[in-house]
């Protein structure tokens, strides 16, 4: 199990330092790691659900709420990832998801220098495009990333549901948060790369709350991507079987 009083920027044992290892042992090491990322997930499993409870209580009140992801570097593109999704996989408006990116879309695909310490421009951003009914989660593996914090205090301050995950304990964005769920993950087979296991956890985290609020929203049936939309061939013939399935059952 992971040292819970490691943080992700702990050093590595000494037994785990990768670049002195052979390729099999190094493989080990790192797939050891995503094995204690999962097993993060489950510890906090109680936090988790409490928090996707209460996404799904706040979208269902408001049909006009949206479901905002925030964050900076490898946090906010795993946010990404789980927000886009949502639409082809469950049918869900694009323009009921929403996306605070410290340094922009660029930042997506390239490094942008000290955009995660840039409170003030999160703070405007939240002001101009998050309303009360809104739900934000911000992301953050250290729990302590300017944007993210201050993205949190600006939703919360709106009346927005805020919801912070972060990988160690007892963050400043997890204690700001309406819901605070932190991921134990501890020390990184490379020291501070949250890259690995934080990051591993968070897709796990981010995958669990947004697919029970889907489900619980009525966009799945029986265990199948009842309100799919079939945009190419092989969904098109996912959705005949889907179909042919829900009217046999």
């Amino acid at each position: 199990m992971s040292d819970t009083n490691s943080t992700t920027e702990s050093l590595p044992q000494k037994t785990r330092w990768l670049d002195q290892l052979d390729d099999a042992a190094a493989m080990a090491v790192m797939a050891e790691d995503q094995q204690l990322a999962a097993a993060a997930v489950e510890a906090s499993i109680n936090a988790i659900t409490e928090a996707a409870t209460a996404v799904y209580e706040k979208l269902k009140a408001h049909p006009e709420s949206r479901l905002f992801y925030a964050g900076a570097g490898t946090s906010i593109r795993i946010g990404v990832q789980d927000g886009v999704e949502l639409s082809p996989t469950f049918d869900w408006p694009e323009d009921r998801t929403g996306f605070i990116i410290a340094g922009g879309e660029a930042a997506l695909t390239r490094s942008v220098e000290n955009a995660e310490d840039d409170a003030e421009t999160a703070a405007a951003i939240i002001k101009t495009r998050v309303t009360p009914n809104d739900v934000l989660i911000g992301i953050a593996a250290s729990g302590t990333t300017p944007f993210t914090i201050s993205a949190i205090e600006a939703a919360s301050r709106l009346g927005a549901l805020t919801i912070g995950v972060a990988n160690n304990a007892d963050t400043p964005l997890t204690a700001r948060a309406d819901y605070g769920i932190a991921l134990l993950t501890g020390a990184e087979s490379v020291a501070g790369s949250t890259r690995m296991k934080a990051g591993t956890a968070q897709k796990i985290c981010l995958n669990l709350i947004s697919t029970l609020v889907m489900v619980r929203m009525g966009r799945v049936q029986n265990g199948v991507m009842s309100a799919m939309r079939p945009a190419n061939a092989k969904l098109r013939d996912r959705q005949k079987r889907i179909d042919a399935f829900l009217k046999r059952d």
